[in-house]
């Protein structure tokens, strides 16, 4: 499956001036957008802005009074204002506005790999997670370079056998706080698919190990109820184990629905000694219509949330950002490019 990520960044510091010097979130916007984007969920009722870092900027010191912060839960996920979907909600207008504050708005991970150098990658870590820390949120990570990644799709590469551990240990040097990671990617599903893979299992062993000392809370990816039997996930989970890892991950940059990829965790899980999970919703609201790559008519997922019921499930995340290509393929752009027709049919197309 194909969901490289070349992330065009903005600096963070601009990002959160912006929303006070441009007026982006005045009182007007955030009341429209509350009922469309979920804005009380992020943390942004009474003004209160904590989740874009505002207020260690010293918002106050620009005058800003009526904007005051709110205390916030470390248990709420963190919204990173640096992606490609925030900057497009930030040049949009109109009802395109509306409809990418849905996604901008919207908690997502940080996918890393190895289209930086594995120093660059470890500081971008760094950024990325000290600011979820220091806003008192949760950040997710997705680590995607394990060797043979996505067998030469459209996703293909990774880094070379020799390196992959050393390049864990740099990113892994990265993290502060206590971050969810998703870990590789259809690693797993695509075992033994391709040529290149090396020791795959030791591979996700040792990165399993080395982020989760770093203080990470890893779920190791294990593909989507499309793919593998609940048997074989199991299986393969079984292979890796979970000395280190919590759990698994589902439904990765795909689109099968919540409610039968919640189905099939629990027998997953049930074999795998009862481990905990999450799933991917950042595109299921439609559910899947047979295709991976850039299927049309899809629809935004439900938004993002941990989960404290009597399941297994762990959380509900947006692993796979809203807008950004799966590849080449029906007629969208490279993998991780950002595609507005696409960002904005998603965001239409959602029942919230």
């Amino acid at each position: 499956m194909s969901r490289l990520r070349r992330r065009t960044r903005t600096a963070a510091l601009a990002a959160a001036l912006a929303l006070v010097t441009t007026g982006a979130l005045t009182a007007t916007t955030l009341t429209a957008q509350s009922a469309t984007a979920g804005v009380t969920r992020l943390g942004v009722t009474s003004l209160g802005v904590t989740s874009l870092g505002v207020t260690s900027l010293g918002v106050t010191s620009l005058g800003v009074t009526s904007l005051e912060a709110e205390p916030v839960a470390a248990t709420e996920l963190y919204v990173d204002p640096t992606t490609q979907a925030y900057a497009a909600w930030e040049a949009a207008g109109g009802t395109d506005k509306d409809l990418l504050a849905k996604i901008a708005l919207t908690p997502q991970a940080y996918w890393v790999g190895n289209w930086a150098d594995a120093d660059h990658s470890r500081a971008e870590v760094a950024d990325y997670t000290g600011r979820a820390a220091a806003a008192g949120r949760t950040g997710v990570l997705t680590v995607y370079a394990i060797p043979g990644r996505d067998c030469g799709n459209h996703s293909g590469g990774g880094v070379p056998e020799s390196e992959y551990a050393r390049w864990v240990d740099t990113v892994a040097a990265g993290i502060e706080g206590s971050p969810v990671v998703i870990l590789e990617p259809d690693a797993l599903a695509q075992l033994g698919d391709c040529d290149g893979q090396g020791d795959r299992v030791g591979y996700l062993r040792y990165a399993a190990a080395a982020l989760t000392d770093a203080g990470a809370r890893v779920y190791v990816d294990a593909g989507h109820s499309g793919w593998l039997s609940p048997g074989e996930a199991a299986r393969r989970l079984q292979l890796v184990g979970f000395s280190d890892a919590v759990g698994f991950a589902l439904n990765t940059s795909n689109y099968q629905t919540t409610a039968a990829t919640q189905a099939y965790a629990e027998q997953v899980s049930a074999q795998v000694g009862g481990r905990p999970y999450v799933i991917d919703t950042s595109r299921n609201g439609n559910g899947s219509n047979g295709e991976w790559c850039n299927p049309r008519g899809r629809a935004l997922g439900e938004q993002p949330r941990f989960v404290d019921d009597a399941t297994s499930l762990d959380a509900l995340l947006w692993v796979k950002l809203p807008g950004e290509s799966d590849g080449a393929c029906n007629g969208g752009p490279a993998a991780g490019a950002w595609w507005q027709e696409v960002a904005l049919e998603l965001a239409a197309n959602a029942s919230w």
